[in-house]
């Protein structure tokens, strides 16, 4: 018994010095990955160019980027050129003159600012894009991959509307800006899909520019035309709203097919519930915000230089009707833009 009381006396020690030793191990211990990643990120400069900071996903996106930036003791400024092209170039231009080290931006359209994006690059400026890809590829593109997209839309139209469904097989495609990359991209994927479903009757497929009011008088003089059509898709669901109104009117909810997409803002729940949507694709505005925070991080830590490593980030998207429509599904973007004042 006395041995076996030294044997365990003597663990005991051992053991004891073996925790000490582990504790002080501990407390010395330190992050080395923590320091350099940031000082990759104190004082860095983001400027922030939306097509326009009035609207939800801009409010999303730069809000998430703000806040952290704040975080992390980054300065943030931003410019609203309130849906103006010349503007946005005009100010992309003074923004090369004041080289931020970031620069986060929204394609008006395809060309407008690829000249700009490039230049920037070439400065060193990060440049990240925001669901309305240019012709230029930079560091990143934040966005939904469009054209996958646009081929969901177009085969769950075909499910309601194509071969074997007893219907006229009538639709109506409202567009935004024409050039505009998230009508753009996702206008391929549709035309994909019902170009192998020849049953499928495109009766009209109009621009209306971003512009809800357009959207409504586009669809209302379409439904006058063809009040047989089976459904409309609408690019996005900010001007959706307009489209969803004009068939509302008509008394033709439940009748027409009416699928859109966009950020998954309050309006997109609201208008799920009270029927002007029949169904949505949702691509998470805030969501989307985050990836372009992590986009920066990633591109300031390499330590690479602006255009260095050239990533598309496709954002996650998901199919949406009014029976998933719970309480906080969708995001305040009220939330967001007193974040942006």
């Amino acid at each position: 018994m006395g041995t076996i009381r030294k044997l365990g006396l003597g663990l005991a020690t051992i053991a004891g010095i073996t925790a000490g030793a582990l504790s002080a191990s501990a407390q010395d211990f330190k992050d080395p990955f923590r320091e350099p990643a940031m000082e990759s990120l104190k004082g860095k400069k983001i400027a922030y160019l939306p097509i326009s900071i009035g609207f939800d996903l801009a409010q999303a996106w730069g809000g998430v980027v703000k806040q952290q930036a704040e975080v992390y003791g980054m300065e943030f400024t931003s410019q609203d050129p309130n849906w103006s092209t010349d503007a946005m170039a005009q100010g992309f231009t003074a923004l090369l003159a004041e080289q931020p080290d970031v620069i986060v931006t929204q394609n008006p359209d395809i060309q407008s600012l690829a000249r700009l994006m490039k230049q920037a690059n070439a400065k060193g400026i990060v440049v990240v894009q925001m669901n309305m890809a240019g012709a230029v590829q930079t560091d990143a593109v934040v966005a939904p991959d469009l054209i996958g997209m646009g081929e969901k839309i177009a085969q769950k139209v075909v499910e309601k509307c194509g071969k074997g469904t007893n219907t006229s097989h009538k639709v109506s495609i409202v567009q935004g800006v024409l050039t505009g990359g998230v009508s753009f991209y996702q206008v391929q994927g549709l035309n994909k899909v019902f170009a192998e479903n020849p049953d499928i009757q495109i009766v009209s497929s109009q621009a209306a520019d971003w512009d809800a009011s357009k959207a409504r008088a586009i669809t209302e003089t379409v439904l006058q035309q063809h009040p047989d059509i089976c459904a409309v898709i609408d690019v996005w669901d900010g001007q959706g709203v307009g489209t969803g109104a004009a068939i509302k009117q008509a008394g033709l909810s439940d009748k027409v097919f009416f699928i859109t997409s966009g950020g998954g803002a309050q309006s997109m729940c609201d208008m799920l519930k009270d029927g002007t949507f029949t169904a949505a694709y949702n691509y998470d505005a805030v969501g989307m915000g985050r990836d372009a925070w992590t986009a920066i991080m990633v591109a300031l830590q390499n330590k690479q230089g602006g255009g260095a490593i050239k990533t598309q980030i496709y954002s996650p998207y998901r199919y949406m009707t009014k029976d998933d429509v719970k309480d906080g599904t969708c995001f305040n973007p009220e939330d967001y833009a007193r974040l942006l004042r």
